[in-house]
């Protein structure tokens, strides 16, 4: 029997954490996990959950307007936000409690509060000191906003799903995904929204045609777009903010909202006390296994920084549980992985973009089709969809997977496994469509666009 109280202490109970927590234990070691304040982490309380939550009652505005074209007489809709708002309340409390029941019947023990470790073998947690021969950092990313004056007027992430009232005005800076999904929520739901980004266009890292695509179809969906344009100062109280812009302008809003990415959870942790390396973003380093450079001390998810997404930290936290107490598992494969952005419309992508394949392949095809989808020849609406697949010559393997539409993440999930499998050009021609359906497009693009 270990000299230990634990055989594995883990600091977060988010995706990653909980996962981790739950095999291990599942796999006969002794096992607790301490949070102090979101039970499923960012993804279930202030992340992925909330979000997708009022992207789908951002998407009924759209709809009662596209109902028109098929024959359905709707009264003036009204978006009471406090219902919404309410609901999802009590939707994360049930999926809080999910989380701590799981937990509990894994035989992991709960502990609430802060932890801070104190040595390469202890941790801390409400003046308590627990000992285990193992301990795993899951403690995720935290919402970043730049130094600028009156940035307590600001809104980010953690605070924007629960604001008493609903804007009337609200400005987003920021150019990332969750800039552009909280801008589409928020046209949807009926306020006035302009998203301020520094840079040309927003999404970096993102497919070059995919980014130009969505500005414009935003733009139908009445997002008013600032590009190159940046905040010097916020100035006066809530609810009445005035921002002074770095071209000499000023903006009015009742609401500001600052997503301008997220950094590495890993203040006042006592990491750096216990020697623990990270990098000069705040992420702990760490070797392929998960391992820091303190051999009784791992690190995976968001707090690492390789890829910000829960699936990953999911694959992470079940490789690790299996390294540790089991047989073991391969190691996670980060190569095509999927990821989809809640704008309106949606993005799906897998793998390289168009400029990441050209640097890479001596020689590429592009094959794209940009279509009005069928529902829309009797909605009116002028929303259009693009699809985009990219071959190297070379192998005809397809190499990339790349849609705006309805449901793009969706559809990408199935792409992404036959890029997973290494399917080549030649296997989607042979694979017969479902029609009438936009995803056939994927399958019935046979003259390459370039």
């Amino acid at each position: 029997m270990s000299n230990f109280d634990y055989d594995l202490f883990v600091i977060g109970a988010g995706s990653g954490g909980v996962r981790a927590s739950r095999m291990a234990a599942g796999l006969g070691a002794r096992v607790a996990v301490c949070e102090d304040r979101y039970m499923g982490g960012t993804c279930v309380n202030v992340g992925c959950v909330p979000k997708k939550l009022y992207s789908y009652a951002a998407h009924f505005s759209h709809d009662f307007e596209d109902a028109a074209g098929f024959g359905w007489q709707v009264a003036e809709p009204h978006f009471h936000w406090p219902t919404l708002r309410d609901n999802k309340k009590k939707e994360i409390s049930r999926l809080n409690g999910i989380y701590r029941k799981m937990l509990g019947n894994a035989g992991v023990e709960l502990i609430d509060g802060r932890g801070q470790v104190t040595g390469p073998n202890s941790v801390e947690v409400n003046g308590q000191s627990y000992t285990a021969e193992r301990i795993l950092i899951a403690t995720g990313g935290w919402p970043f906003v730049p130094d600028v004056p009156g940035k307590e007027l600001a809104l980010t992430s953690n605070e924007i799903f629960d604001i008493e009232s609903f804007p009337s005005r609200i400005v987003i800076v920021g150019g990332g995904y969750i800039a552009v999904e909280f801008a589409s929520i928020f046209a949807g739901l009926g306020a006035e929204t302009h998203l301020l980004y520094r840079g040309d266009l927003f999404l970096r890292g993102f497919d070059q045609e995919i980014r130009e695509y969505l500005a414009t179809e935003m733009k139908k969906k009445g997002v008013q777009i600032h590009f190159n344009t940046d905040v010097e100062a916020l100035s006066g109280s809530p609810g009445k903010i005035t921002l002074s812009l770095d071209n000499g302008q000023e903006m009015s809003a009742s609401h500001v909202l600052y997503a301008t990415g997220r950094v590495p959870n890993t203040a006042k942790l006592g990491l750096e006390s216990a020697g623990v390396e990270l990098d000069d973003k705040g992420a702990i380093k760490i070797n392929d296994c998960f391992q820091t450079n303190v051999p009784s001390i791992y690190a995976l998810g968001d707090v690492v920084d390789r890829i910000q997404l829960t699936p990953v930290a999911l694959a992470e936290g079940t490789f690790l549980a299996h390294h540790l107490y089991g047989e073991g598992r391969p190691v996670p494969d980060y190569t095509n992985v999927a990821s989809a952005v809640f704008s309106h419309p949606n993005i799906g992508t897998v793998g390289l973009t168009e400029e990441q394949a050209r640097e890479k392949y001596a020689d590429i095809s592009v094959f794209v089709s940009e279509f009005k989808p069928m529902k829309h020849t009797l909605s009116g609406s002028d929303e259009r969809c693009l699809m985009k697949l990219i071959v190297d010559k070379a192998t005809d393997k397809v190499v990339g997977a790349h849609m705006i539409g309805a449901d793009a993440g969706e559809l990408i999930q199935g792409i992404a496994i036959a890029l997973k499998a290494g399917a080549t050009k030649a296997v989607f021609d042979s694979t017969i469509g479902i029609h009438p359906t936009s995803a056939e497009e994927f399958v019935t693009m046979r003259t390459a666009t370039r």
